[in-house]
């Protein structure tokens, strides 16, 4: 099937091979003239080939009406068209068909074929007509021998030439609005395609914020209270025998509540500042998300406690009854505050493994300092079977937030039993990647 236009958007809808209501009152139409025409020269060519007239009108009426299934078959009316030539019939059958012809999906090769046979065609029927009626003139007018040929060639070019210029046109046009709408398509699409992706990497920026402060909140609120809960607990057995160290564990007790609100507050303070009034529609939703999360992670990291507060971690453990022993290797140089605040909060998490799972154990804690890179290990013993057990809950989320962290700045984390019966935890932070 030969299609001719933007009819082919819809198939299987209108009528045939018509797809709008339009080009079937257009085809009807031309149809219609052409039967019209052709009938009348059929009935001019009846009296020259001596048959009725009602036999050269019919004959001439369903050539015309060749015309209506010019979309359908278009080399069919053109052939149609160059048979009725010599009758003299179906000129305009013929202009539409080269028309219709031109700007159908038709190899090129058939187009160029069927125009120079309707050429020739035209050609010859117009120089034998023009001869026979010089030689009928009475006034002995005697043209010269390349009038009938040029003359013939001129109105032959003017018939056949314009409609196929045009339609291949026409047809070149549709080709390239065809392919501007496909291409419009295909961009849609991709649009549709990159808004799902940054609608994903927003919700990933959220779940990983989510995630952020779970551990801060967890780290904050597990090493604080653990710790609390043992001095209470300790609190509770000397407050008879001891007045005077119940109450400096009670005052200890008091500063580690002190201190986790603070943090907390600060925590706090960050999700709550102000956030812009309008975001930019050019700006993609999962990059407010990673500068959202970014913001909120710096901003925690400069606020929070680093390397040097790893001192007053340990005393705080070593108040609690724990045996605690802080080990600096290498010099300390400058850090990112983050790497800084992960490294703290490994020894943190690790501390309050302890008190948890292991209360009396012995705990080493070393820093190491190797330029482009901070060690951190903690290291306990088996626990002391004689150390009273707080009965601290846990939910399992201590070291999975401590990999997280540290993974996180391009770092290695390894935790694990020791031979000992007791528990390491290990982890290499760069700091160039961590700057980066």
């Amino acid at each position: 099937m030969t299609v001719t236009g933007a009819d082919r958007d819809a198939p299987g809808a209108g009528w045939w091979w018509w797809a709008r209501r339009r080009s079937v009152v257009l085809d009807g139409g031309l149809a219609l003239v052409s039967a019209v025409e052709c009938a009348a020269e059929g009935v001019a060519f009846s009296g020259r080939a001596g048959v009725p007239d009602g036999v050269g009108a019919l004959i001439g009426f369903l050539v015309g009406a060749v015309l209506l299934v010019r979309r359908r078959w278009p080399i069919t009316v053109v052939l149609v068209s160059i048979a009725v030539a010599p009758a003299e019939m179906g000129f305009l059958m013929g202009i539409v068909g080269l028309y219709t012809l031109a700007a159908s999906e038709v190899p090129r090769r058939y187009t160029a074929v069927l125009a120079g046979m309707s050429t020739v065609a035209v050609f010859v029927v117009t120089a034998v007509e023009m001869r026979r009626d010089i030689a009928a003139q009475a006034d002995g007018f005697d043209p010269s021998a390349w009038y009938v040929p040029v003359m013939a060639l001129f109105m032959t070019l003017g018939l056949n030439a314009p409609p196929v210029l045009f339609g291949l046109y026409i047809g070149a046009r549709r080709r390239l609005m065809e392919s501007l709408r496909e291409r419009a398509d295909s961009l849609e699409q991709e649009l549709s395609l990159l808004a799902d992706r940054a609608e994903q990497r927003a919700q990933w920026a959220r779940q990983e914020e989510r995630r952020r402060i779970a551990r801060e909140m967890h780290d904050v609120v597990a090493h604080r209270v653990s710790l609390m809960v043992v001095h209470a607990a300790a609190l509770q057995a000397v407050a008879l025998k001891d007045p005077q160290k119940a109450v400096r564990n009670a005052a200890l007790v008091g500063d580690m509540g002190r201190q986790a609100l603070t943090e907390l507050r600060e925590m706090l303070g960050v999700l709550r500042e102000e956030e812009p009034a309008e975001v930019p529609a050019a700006v993609p939703l999962a990059a407010v998300g990673r500068a959202a999360a970014a913001a909120a992670e710096a901003a925690a990291s400069e606020e929070g406690p680093g390397l040097g507060a790893v001192e007053g971690l340990c005393e705080q453990s070593r108040l609690a009854g724990a045996v605690v022993e802080l080990v600096v290797v290498g010099e300390p140089g400058e850090c990112p505050p983050e790497v800084g605040r992960t490294a703290y909060r490994v020894v943190q998490e690790a501390l309050t493994n302890v008190h948890k799972h292991a209360p009396g154990a012995e705990v080493v804690v070393r820093l190491g300092h190797r330029g482009s890179e901070v060690a951190v290990q903690v290291e306990n013993g088996p626990s002391d079977a004689g150390a009273a057990d707080a009965g601290l809950p846990s939910g399992g989320n201590g070291l999975v937030g401590m990999r997280e962290r540290v993974v996180r700045l391009g770092g290695v984390f390894v935790s694990g039993p020791t031979d000992a019966g007791g528990f390491k935890v290990s982890a290499v932070i760069p700091v160039a990647g961590a700057t980066a």
